[in-house]
Parts: structure tokens; C-alpha cells; sequence
């Protein structure tokens, strides 16, 4: 780099170079990412697949600051995460990423309105409130904000965890199998929310899914087997993706 010229902005949300992630050593040693570089667009959708033991939720796993590195980089926008020590990491998930999980997560003492606060009351942030407003009248919970989860239904408790996961306007959310618990008129409310989330509002979200109709909600899908990126497929419909990965089972 030229002395005096300004660094390199980076454009992707999150991005792996290089990425090895290994379990164990000698006889028990487990490859779960070999040599994985991917580059993950602000303002998209993406999807990642492939089969069980593919390394998908490894990958997203180290992309979220989840899991370390073996070998290679990981950043998130500008920060770049390998090496990081633990209070680094805390304060990343904290400010720059959100998490939908198969599980919900939620507390079971606090309504839904003081579950989708609560991670910027441990951040000790104030929600913007037009921002707030928006979201909660996207996922459509106006009129449910004061109950507690065992009051809702599955579809209502993840547009919650959606809720909570974008009150802070993280760089980028990671959703893991979101509509896993889900039926399927629920988890579509769940993927149109997600979707709308990302065509109006600009977010990010990076979602494992081994459900083709989940993966066509989104802009572009990444295949993984034996832990490296095989195929990838750009405005999916659930069938392209479903013979894509019989390709691939063929294959590998």
C-alpha cells in the first residue's frame, strides 16, 4: 500500500479468507471448513446449504464470532474478528451483530416487548424510536407486546426474536434453521418478514437452512459439502435449489 493512501473500504458485511476450522487432533481430528473464502453483500439475503456435517453452521458459526478460527480471517464490515479477545468479541455481537436462533431464545418472565429490548438494555442504548415503531409494525406484534412468550405462538415468538434481532440495526444478522420450529404458514411470515427486512430496510441477513422453500426467500444461496463451498445459485427458486443439492449429493 502506498504511504498516504486511505485503507481499503470493505463493501461485504461479513467476509472469510482463507478460513480452515479443524476439531480435535491426530485419529480425531475433524476438517469441518478447508480453505473457505467467501465474500457476504451488505443489503442481501444469502442462504447457506449443504448436507448434514457440510460445515454450514460452522461457517456461520466463525462468520458471527461464534466459533474461532483455525486458520485464515474473518471479518465483519471493517473489523476484522480472528484474533479478537473475548471482551473484543462481546462488544461485536453486541453492536454489530443480531441472532435469530431455531429455539427463539426468549425469557420467559418478559413480555415481548421487553424481550425485543433487552439487548440494547444491556448495551445501555435507547431504542430509536421511529426505528422501533417500524419494526414492530412490520412483524406485525403491535397488539401483543405486553404478553409473555407462553402467551404466543411459535410464529409469534420468532417474529419477536426477528424483532429483537433488528432493533439494534446490526451490520448483519445470522438466523440459524429460523423456521426449523415453524410450520409452514409461520415460517413464511417468518421469511417475508426476513425478506422484507432486507428489500426495505437495507439489512443484512446470512440464514443455514436445509429447506429449499426457506433458501428461495432469499437473493443468492451458498453450497457447502466436505466443508468447502461447491456451487452457489443467484435469485433461487426452491426448485433450482433442490437440484443443486441433489447435484451435489450425487457428487460428493
Amino acid at each position: 500500500m502506498t504511504i498516504g493512501a486511505p485503507p481499503r473500504v470493505r463493501t461485504a458485511a461479513a467476509s472469510a479468507t482463507n478460513l480452515w476450522k479443524v476439531y480435535g487432533s491426530g485419529e480425531a481430528q475433524v476438517v469441518a471448513l478447508r480453505d473457505v473464502s467467501v465474500e457476504l453483500e451488505r443489503g442481501q439475503f444469502t442462504a447457506i446449504m449443504g448436507p448434514s456435517g457440510s460445515g454450514k453452521s460452522t461457517l456461520m458459526h466463525c462468520l458471527a464470532g461464534l466459533d474461532s478460527a483455525t486458520r485464515g480471517q474473518v471479518h465483519v464490515g471493517d473489523t476484522q474478528i480472528t484474533g479478537l479477545n473475548d471482551a473484543g468479541l462481546t462488544k461485536l455481537r453486541r453492536e454489530k451483530v443480531g441472532f435469530i436462533f431455531q429455539q427463539f431464545n426468549l425469557l420467559p418472565t418478559l413480555t415481548a416487548e421487553e424481550n425485543i429490548l433487552l439487548p440494547l438494555a444491556i448495551a445501555g442504548r435507547k431504542p430509536d424510536k421511529d426505528w422501533y415503531e417500524t419494526v414492530i409494525q412490520t412483524v406485525g406484534l403491535k397488539d401483543r407486546l405486553g404478553h409473555r412468550p407462553t402467551q404466543l405462538s411459535g410464529g409469534q415468538q420468532q417474529r419477536v426474536a426477528c424483532a429483537r434481532a433488528l432493533v439494534a440495526r446490526p451490520e448483519v444478522i445470522f438466523a440459524d434453521e429460523p423456521t426449523g420450529n415453524l410450520d409452514s404458514k409461520s415460517g413464511n411470515e417468518v421469511l417475508s418478514f426476513l425478506q422484507r427486512s432486507v428489500v426495505d430496510f437495507g439489512q443484512t441477513i446470512v440464514m443455514v437452512t436445509h429447506d429449499a422453500n426457506a433458501a428461495s426467500y432469499a437473493d443468492r444461496v451458498i453450497f457447502l459439502a466436505d466443508g468447502q463451498i461447491v456451487d452457489e445459485l443467484r435469485h433461487p427458486t426452491a426448485e433450482a435449489v433442490l437440484d443443486t443439492i441433489k447435484r451435489i449429493g450425487a457428487d460428493h
